[in-house]
């Protein structure tokens, strides 16, 4: 017997379904009550899917709310649903995904794929079948229907749907959609390209076996009239290109023509589609071989797809020039995720690592929507980074049209590309940034502020050579012109600026110094004038200029201008306002570089941060034992007070310890350390590392307990937890001293197998090599047993560090350990000469100590042995040993040299 309503219970059911849709706050919260209760009754969920594909008297919205809303009892606790309601729901989708009305079905298909999600699959074996039978239907709105709700269904369950729980279905369903490429209606068509794009990049067995035909189908609706269809052909081919290159090689100047045509498509969504191609196609090891010959053609039209569409514009209020007075709204506030503190080494010639930039693409992200400016851009940048200086012999001509356009839209597209291009094609620009970065500059006062906003990009990715230049050529007027740009008028421009002017700082470091009173004049102007959104970037340009200043800023002229402000937002940020993240961040670099400066100010900052850390952790407690009662606290408030704290403990040194010795922060300290969450321990063992150097004598009393957990968090899995621990563990060593001997077991060994490791990342192989050598250090006996074990690696890991307190104190170690087992470094000896040479100027008695194993060991080996050894040392590593240690070296030529080489390794073997 068929279930039937109770007319009574019907009624009910609709009034509500009418109420939920008024826009009445206190009607809804009455109806999300009348939910709660209904939800108790069994059969309610029978009432919903009655109204939803029997009641078609009722108007279309009313029906698909029912649908939708069973959909989410469905995703709350289907489990729970009695078999004859979850076999009577199953039922009415099935028989009701033909209904005449295109929103109905589309809800049908929702419902079926999330019980389908559910894990019903395989608990409804006729799912799939009846599905696919359906689609032969002569009628229409039952085979539209029946795809929709299979697209779906390969969109939720794709991986299952491909594997043997099922019987792999894919084998009868994908032959199915290929033969529906070719149907008559546009919408069919698309559905069933929709479906096997599904597997494309999970390469499904069944779809690599029919790989030639899907390819042939698609090329067969390249030029299909229907905008949706050559989307899905476009998207089908960008994945095909990622995983399946080696079928579309043979056509790929066809498939090349044919994306050009579509990255003009009138349809924006499918030009954006192809679009994608060129991205994708840069990443592929064929990228310049097949389009070297396409360029003239691709180029202008990816700089023709940079223009600002006049839909952008429209969002963008392109034609606002003034807004700053007009508060932001909380949805244009992305949030922002702190970054834990890394702690890393100076290296030679060092300078800023391009590869964090990558994420500053072109600067509209209030459309942070994908669109095709932003897509063009993102091409042009990759393929510059691919051909290099080839690309411009294409771009330049146009590009001399774009930036002295009368249409501002225009213009504003030249300076996109120029940005667009700058980190790949730098070398081929560098002739004619004289001439071009005044032009950019003088952009900086359009009348337009998207021409401004666009121009500090630009010229923030010319920073790296403005710099290099005489500081009154360049520098000086791009930093006057920006400091006007961070006050503009417009909050686009004031967001521009201010980010632009933090790249310029990283840049320039203590060329700014001269003017460190003017910048900050106007980064403190800017405070009483940014709205909330800027507010957070301006934090970022602050502490990014403490950064790159360091201790010039610790001048009371500048305290007294930069201070004030900052503690006034300090004291309006309640503990839990996430605007507390940027500002802490800021202080932490700004208290760093203030060093005693900072003294003022550092109680109630210190206090504060210590109380965030407790109040996150008693919270996390609480949410452990009772987690239906409270809520998981946000940890990112303790991070970035643990990481505030860091700062304090390396600007002011010893003078933190009377702070520390008044708080509980060693007690909270170790729990953090103990974290579930790796960013958590990553700054805890960092400030740990910190509190070593400058209070010892709090940390003392906690070593014993300490110790394991570092020894447990040396896992090379969380790469910067394990660098922070092991940096900190070097730290301990220098403080102990010989004491350190109870504890050189528990992380010996595990630092020695990750200084082993293959593709350890660069960082944290230094800091390893550091702390085997400062362990060696202070417990030469218990280390250097293991010498042999990790000397190679070792030297060469430090041979680019720059000298300093770490790369002096871990030598030390090295040559200790050298002199209890001088046998452990003889296979290695070169690398231990190369890592000598590497150091330009070290302390005298350190000095000393090289000199002492170089000529130990040529005295041990003799003369004619040591000849032969060295004539394998490289010309430089000559030189440098000649000149600093006075070990004379022979230049032997030929294969007498070979074998005298490997009779010397013999020898030194023999002799060590």
């Amino acid at each position: 017997m068929d279930w039937q309503p109770d007319e009574q219970g019907l009624q009910q059911v609709l009034q509500l379904l009418k109420d939920s849709q008024s826009p009445n706050t206190a009607t809804q919260r009455i109806v999300q009550d009348k939910l709660k209760q209904l939800n108790q009754f069994p059969d309610f969920n029978n009432y919903l899917i009655f109204v939803l594909t029997r009641l078609k008297s009722e108007d279309e919205p009313t029906r698909s709310l029912s649908g939708l809303i069973l959909k989410n009892n469905v995703k709350a606790h289907y489990q729970s649903f009695p078999p004859p309601v979850a076999d009577f729901i199953k039922q009415e989708c099935l028989n009701n995904i033909g209904d005449a009305s295109s929103l109905i079905r589309a809800t049908i298909g929702i419902l079926i794929t999330t019980i389908a999600s559910k894990g019903e699959l395989q608990m409804w074996p006729e799912l799939l079948p009846q599905l696919c039978s359906l689609l032969n239907s002569e009628d229409y709105n039952t085979c539209e229907g029946a795809f929709g709700a299979l697209q779906k269904i390969c969109e939720d369950s794709s991986e299952l749907l491909d594997s043997d729980a099922l019987n792999r279905p894919l084998n009868i369903m994908i032959p199915k959609f290929l033969q529906f490429f070719k149907h008559c209606s546009p919408k069919i068509r698309s559905h069933a390209i929709a479906c096997v794009n599904q597997f494309i990049m999970d390469r499904a067995q069944a779809l690599m076996d029919n790989i030639d035909t899907f390819i042939e189908h698609l090329f067969a609706l390249a030029v299909d009239d229907d905008p949706e269809v050559r989307k899905n052909v476009c998207r089908a081919l960008v994945m095909l290109l990622e995983v399946r290159i080696d079928r579309l090689i043979p056509h790929m100047h066809s498939i090349i023509q044919y994306m050009l045509q579509r990255t003009q498509d009138h349809d924006e969504n499918v030009a954006l589609e192809a679009c994608e191609f060129w991205l994708t196609l840069a990443e592929q090891p064929i990228c310049k071989e097949v389009l070297a010959s396409h360029l003239v053609q691709l180029i202008p039209i990816l700089v023709n797809g940079m223009k600002y569409s006049e839909i952008d514009i429209i969002l963008l209020k392109g034609d606002v020039e003034e807004d700053e007075a007009v508060p932001d709204s909380e949805q244009d506030i992305k949030p922002r995720f702190h970054k834990s503190r890394t702690v890393t080494l100076p290296h030679e010639a060092e300078r800023p690592d391009g590869s964090e930039d990558a994420e500053d693409d072109d600067d509209d992200d209030a459309l942070s929507d994908w669109n095709l400016r932003k897509c063009s851009a993102a091409a042009l940048d990759v393929l510059a980074n691919v051909f290099r200086e080839e690309l411009l012999p294409h771009l330049l001509p146009l590009l001399k049209g774009l930036l002295f356009h009368p249409e501002w839209v225009v213009k504003e597209s030249g300076i996109l590309v120029l940005g667009a291009i700058a980190e790949g094609c730098m070398q081929g620009m560098v002739p004619y940034l004289p001439e071009l970065i005044p032009h950019l500059i003088q952009c900086l006062s359009d009348k337009k502020a998207l021409v401004r906003s666009i121009a500090c990009w630009t010229l923030s990715r010319y920073a790296h050579w403005v710099v290099s230049q005489p500081p009154d050529m360049h520098l000086k007027p791009l930093m006057t012109e920006l400091l006007k740009r961070i006050l503009d008028g417009n909050k686009r421009v004031q967001e521009a600026a201010c980010s632009a002017f933090a790249t310029l700082e990283e840049e320039a470091c203590t060329e700014l110094v001269p003017y460190l009173s003017y910048i900050l004049d106007t980064l403190v102007f800017a405070f009483g004038k940014y709205q909330h959104k800027n507010l957070l970037i301006l934090y970022d340009a602050i502490g990014t200029l403490a950064d790159s200043v360091g201790h010039h800023l610790n001048q009371p002229e500048y305290i007294q201008k930069l201070m004030p402000p900052l503690i006034q937002k300090w004291n309006e940020l309640k503990d839990e306002d996430k605007d507390l993240f940027p500002l802490l961040e800021c202080l932490s670099s700004v208290a760093t570089a203030l060093q005693s400066g900072f003294l003022p100010y550092c109680e109630p900052v210190y206090q504060r941060c210590v109380t965030l850390v407790q109040k996150t952790l008693a919270q996390a407690m609480m949410y452990t034992q009772h987690p239906e009662q409270y809520e998981a606290p946000d940890k990112d408030f303790m991070i970035v007070a643990l990481d505030l704290l860091s700062g304090l403990a390396e600007g002011l040194g010893g003078h933190v310890e009377q702070l520390v010795a008044r708080s509980n922060i060693m007690t909270l300290l170790f729990q953090c350390m103990q974290d579930s969450m790796p960013e958590v321990r990553q700054s805890s063992f960092a400030l740990l590392g910190d509190l070593t150097k400058a209070c010892f004598i709090h940390v003392k009393p906690c070593i014993a307990e300490f110790m394991p957990i570092l020894g447990t968090n040396l896992n090379p899995e969380f790469i910067s937890v394990c660098n922070n621990a092991t940096w900190a563990i070097g730290e301990i060593c220098m403080q102990m001293g010989a004491e350190m001997q109870p504890y050189v077991q528990m992380v010996l060994n595990n630092l020695v197998e990750i200084i082993n490791r293959p593709n350890t990342p660069k960082t944290l192989l230094e800091n390893t090599a550091i702390t085997i050598g400062r362990l060696g250090y202070v417990c030469p006996q218990e280390v250097a047993p293991m010498l042999q074990q990790f000397i190679r690696p070792w030297c060469t890991s430090l041979r680019n560090i720059r000298d300093n307190e770490e790369k002096d104190s871990a030598f030390r170690g090295i040559c200790m350990m050298i002199g209890v087992n001088p046998g452990g470094v003889v296979q290695d000896f070169i690398f231990f000469c190369d890592a000598v040479a590497s150091w330009v100027s070290p302390k005298d008695d350190l000095r000393d100590m090289f000199y002492k194993i170089l000529h130990g060991f040529k005295d041990q080996v003799g003369e004619e042995n040591w000849q032969q050894f060295s004539e394998q040392f490289p010309p430089l590593l000559k030189e440098r040993l000649a000149a600093f240690y006075g070990v004379s070296v022979c230049v032997v030529g030929g294969v007498a040299g070979e074998r005298a080489a490997s009779r010397s390794r013999r020898a030194l073997v023999e002799g060590g």
